[in-house]
């Protein structure tokens, strides 16, 4: 693998630079004083942004975006072999790396690299981080997988020794990490387009977990199953964190809730309990779900590992209100409340719609836009399942993303399937259609989710005017 010398900047082009992770590194690398190029396939705020920041973006595919003087060009997983760009790197024998690799590289010039994995929740939680070290004055780097109004993007620069980001899964790209401190959300079954099985995907958690610097710490949730399977062959310390005080094992977490309740307006309240020095402290979230309280536990387990201050901890956390796309307030008409949410998988769309329970309304509608076939297909019975929670479900049609086959299905399919759980479920191939029928429908205290990892927000943002 090609191996930057940082002391040394070069030209490098970014294949798909507009994407949100891509971006943040582009804005890091400039910043380290490397000469930055890149394409994509439209211009977006994203790609203004960069434009501001000094950066040439092209749009469109095509051979003449690939000079013979990159010095190195980054990709991303998503990068299909007839790309034409991609053919034209190779032809000219250009070094390439991808998105994870050009990561890990950045990660290895920061003592306190923090990488936050699971198959939910990691934007949620890197943001949270986020907040509780620049509350703390730390000055840190940040790699987030949303928009954190905060720092007003996806990404911060700082000069210190922290860096945060989310690491991602799918394709084993956090394989390629160098994190002195890892946060482990969960482990659940998705991207079966790539991993075999739940086993698999295990698998990869336990190989990222012996990633771990031994000065540093694993921070992970109990309640993944098994969790010690995970973490039994790393080297640094293991903290633990759960929603109960004792975990499957019959041994005490390191950190768990208790007096949980929650506000008029569907705010979580808890006094989290750290076993280890016997302090108690309590939170009052501006998170809606209980499955931020997990998420929260996991944030102060960190802050303690850095003896950060407690009090500007507890503050950075209880004021946070989430990133953009994450169970996100719209705006309300009608007595309509619009909420939007970026749930795609069954787990994440049943804590959506629990935290949804906690929020004042009549009835719940929930618009939801399946994302990917392969995970569709895989999980017809699960999201039926979860879906069915909704007083009422509307289906967008499947968001392909990056595939290309239906394997033989539909969102109707999955319709039917909620329709067959004896719940009112209707489907619409246009997102006019979605719009028409619940300006007719929806009335005064309906409670609107849009949800899904498409545009599917759109919707929402149509009906409201904005």
């Amino acid at each position: 693998m090609y191996n930057l010398d940082f002391s040394k900047p070069l030209k490098i082009f970014f294949l798909g630079i507009g994407g949100i992770s891509m971006s943040g590194l582009a804005e890091i690398m400039a910043h380290k004083g490397f000469k930055v190029y890149g394409s994509d396939r439209l211009k977006s705020d994203v790609t203004t942004h960069l434009e501001e920041k000094g950066i040439t973006v092209y749009y469109g595919e095509s051979r003449s975006h690939i000079a013979d003087d990159y010095d190195l060009c980054v990709l991303t997983s998503a990068v299909k072999e007839n790309n034409i760009e991609f053919t034209a790197i190779r032809e000219k024998n250009i070094p390439y790396i991808y998105r994870a690799d050009l990561l890990g590289q950045i990660m290895k010039q920061y003592p306190n690299s923090i990488a936050v994995s699971g198959t939910h929740g990691k934007t949620t939680t890197t943001s949270m981080v986020s907040e509780v070290l620049m509350a703390n004055e730390e000055d840190p780097t940040l790699l987030v997988g949303g928009i954190l109004d905060s720092i007003k993007g996806n990404v911060r620069i700082g000069n210190s020794p922290f860096l945060a980001a989310e690491a991602c899964e799918y394709t084993n790209s956090f394989l390629s990490f160098f994190p002195s401190v890892e946060i482990i959300l969960n482990v659940d079954e998705d991207h079966l387009d790539f991993f075999k099985d739940i086993n698999d995907i295990r698998n990869s958690f336990t190989r990222f977990a012996n990633l771990c610097n031994t000065s540093g710490c694993i921070i992970i949730n109990a309640d993944i199953p098994d969790y010690k399977e995970i973490v039994k062959d790393a080297k640094c310390k293991i903290i633990t964190y759960g929603m109960n005080k004792v975990n499957s094992y019959g041994e005490t977490n390191d950190y768990y809730p208790e007096n949980i309740s929650f506000s008029a307006s569907g705010h979580p309240s808890f006094t989290m309990v750290s076993t280890k020095d016997n302090k108690k402290t309590d939170f009052e979230l501006s998170l809606f779900g209980i499955h931020n309280i997990s998420n929260t536990l996991s944030v102060c387990a960190l802050s303690d590992f850095f003896n950060l201050d407690n009090e500007k901890t507890v503050k950075a956390i209880n004021s946070f209100g989430g990133t953009k796309r994450r169970f996100e307030y719209k705006g309300t008409i009608g007595g309509v409340t619009v909420v939007d949410d970026y749930a795609h998988h069954p787990t994440e769309i049943a804590a959506t719609l629990s935290a949804a329970e906690k929020v004042p309304h009549k009835t719940l509608w929930c618009v939801f836009q399946p994302h990917t076939y392969t995970r569709t297909k895989a999980l017809m019975e699960d999201f039926a399942s979860v879906l069915s929670k909704a007083d009422k479900v509307v289906l967008a049609d499947i968001y392909a993303a990056r595939e290309t086959d239906t394997l033989g299905i539909s969102s109707e399919t999955l319709a039917e399937h909620i329709r067959n759980l004896g719940k009112e479920c209707y489907y619409f191939p246009s997102f006019d259609e979605i719009e028409n029928f619940l300006l007719e429908n929806c009335i005064n205290g309906v409670l609107l989710i849009t949800m899904g990892a498409g545009d599917v927000h759109k919707i929402g943002e149509n009906i409201l005017g904005i």
